[in-house]
């Protein structure tokens, strides 16, 4: 590398540390603001986030930096892999905001941070007007910061979708969601029309919150969080933050009649978890811990909160303690029967409690709804009653209340593009589990308790390259093959004709 560079490189991992220092107090704050926070506090902890994100750009615009981190990206080929992944990270995020100004980006970040106050209180009384202004704003904020690109994608919502997962398309989703739709919408009539009968009756049964805390700590060991780097909490809804390298923090929620909300809550976070806590720490040296796509993310939480926390193994592994925790629950219920009811398939409204079946249903849904808001096809004030047609249509069942109908998800109060990266998780995931199957035997090594075998595998194939590769990129090196749904949808049909006793 020429001195140069080096300079350069030296200059921009200053500032980068610097700016480092910002984003972890955000970070920090930010998980306060969604725990443990009081409800007239959150106005004022928002605009501390927004101003300390607002120092945190201005690093970025500082003309110095800009001309460093141009350099690095015209001399990327002569960088080291993680200095080439880091001017290329810089040369795409510069273009993205070269023309919002700092006193714009402060106002984007104010409107987010009253959007999330704004939609906390219409959760709270399920009202959708409370919402409807911030969402308005927000939608507005993302299509400004289309208008700056220098050159935008034809179909705005592609522009939204590369924030979250580098590369996709809606032609590529549309695709991908047709192909869902196509097989998953007549298994669903053959599994509703199926005479088998799976008892439920015992998972509404009231459980206290020390007991579920029991549960949440229990499973946490069993997959594998170093609980010397991370720690639990309680919030609306569930969420993982990894402020440092060092520090990761999963949170849950308790619901007295919902024990398996929090048991899959925390499996799926604790997943998250577990891809923070296991990045090679030159990443983080480096500045690079962020590139992994959300997809990717979701790829991880979802693998062991379904291909693994909703197996028959992991229920004969966590069978007996589930007796022990809850001995009036499971006093009259068979590891069988534990199994068949973490594995129902019921039409639902809320997406976060949704069976692994439809759960693709409630993304299509999202992303459907979210193209028509970039595309200027719906009007905010109509999205409830859109919303509602859309579950009846696809779900066949309608929500009677805003709170379980379009306010059940935080993520509209920071934008659009982030749902369809849950359906490509599984997608994923399905692809390199079956990866996994052909050198391991993943069924016995979760009935005895050893994920940690599965987790050496993972950090291996799928966490190790996550932020040096494109998404495309990354699952062909795992896999050897370009992205499919067929994976995923072929382990439904197999499990769930089993389950439903289908023909």
């Amino acid at each position: 590398m020429m001195d140069g560079l080096k300079e350069q490189l030296a200059f921009v991992n200053g500032v980068l540390t610097e700016e480092d220092h910002f984003r972890h107090a955000i970070s920090l704050i930010n998980f306060d603001m969604e725990t443990i926070c009081p409800r007239e506090g959150m106005s004022e902890e928002g605009e501390l986030l927004s101003f300390l994100d607002s120092k945190a750009f201005a690093l970025r615009r500082d003309p110095a930096f800009v001309e460093a981190a141009e350099a690095l990206y015209e001399g990327r080929d002569e960088l080291e892999e993680r200095d080439r992944v880091l001017a290329e990270s810089l040369h795409r995020e510069y273009v993205r905001t070269k023309n919002i100004s700092a006193e714009e980006n402060l106002r984007f970040s104010r409107i987010m941070n009253q959007a999330y106050v704004d939609w906390i209180a219409a959760k709270e009384k399920s009202d959708f007007s409370l919402f409807a202004p911030s969402l308005s704003a927000v939608r507005d904020v993302e299509m400004t910061r289309l208008s700056r690109l220098d050159t935008p994608s034809k179909e705005a919502y592609d522009d939204l979708l590369s924030l979250y997962e580098r590369g996709m398309t809606v032609e590529k989703l549309d695709e991908i969601f047709g192909a869902v739709r196509e097989r998953l919408v007549p298994m669903l009539k053959k599994i509703m029309a199926s005479p088998k009968k799976i008892r439920r009756d015992f998972a509404s049964r009231k459980v206290d919150d020390l007991s579920q805390q029991k549960m949440a700590e229990y499973l946490l060991d069993v997959i594998g969080f170093d609980k010397s780097r991370g720690v639990l909490s309680t919030t609306e809804h569930p969420f993982t933050e990894s402020p440092a390298k060092d520090d990761t923090r999963v949170t849950t929620h308790y619901y007295p009649d919902m024990v398996l909300s929090n048991i899959y809550s925390i499996v799926h976070e604790g997943g998250h978890a577990l891809f923070d806590m296991n990045q090679p720490r030159e990443n983080w040296e480096k500045h690079i811990t962020g590139e992994k796509t959300m997809g990717q993310h979701e790829s991880v939480s979802r693998f062991y909160e379904n291909r693994i926390g909703r197996s028959e193994a992991f229920i004969s592994l966590i069978y007996p303690k589930m007796k022990e925790i809850f001995p009036e629950l499971m006093h009259d219920v068979s590891e069988r029967e534990l199994y068949e009811v973490v594995n129902l398939v019921e039409p639902s409204l809320i997406r976060t409690e949704a069976d692994e079946f439809t759960y693709t249903f409630h993304i299509m849904i999202r992303y459907e709804i979210e193209k028509m808001i970039v595309r200027g096809e719906a009007k905010i004030e109509d999205l409830p009653k859109i919303w509602n047609d859309k579950y009846e249509e696809y779900l066949g069942v309608r929500p009677e209340r805003d709170a379980e109908g379009i306010l059940q998800d935080v993520h509209w109060t920071s934008g659009f593009g982030y749902f369809p990266t849950y359906a490509l998780g599984n997608f994923y995931n399905a692809m390199y589990f079956n990866r996994m199957a052909e050198e391991l035997d993943i069924e016995d090594l979760i009935r005895k308790g050893n994920i940690s075998a599965i987790n050496d595998w993972m950090r291996e194939h799928v966490w190790k390259k996550a932020d040096l590769l494109s998404p495309a990129e990354w699952i062909k090196d795992i896999t050897g093959r370009d992205l499919t749904p067929d994976d995923f949808l072929d382990y439904l049909e197999a499990k769930y004709s089993a389950l439903y006793e289908l023909s």
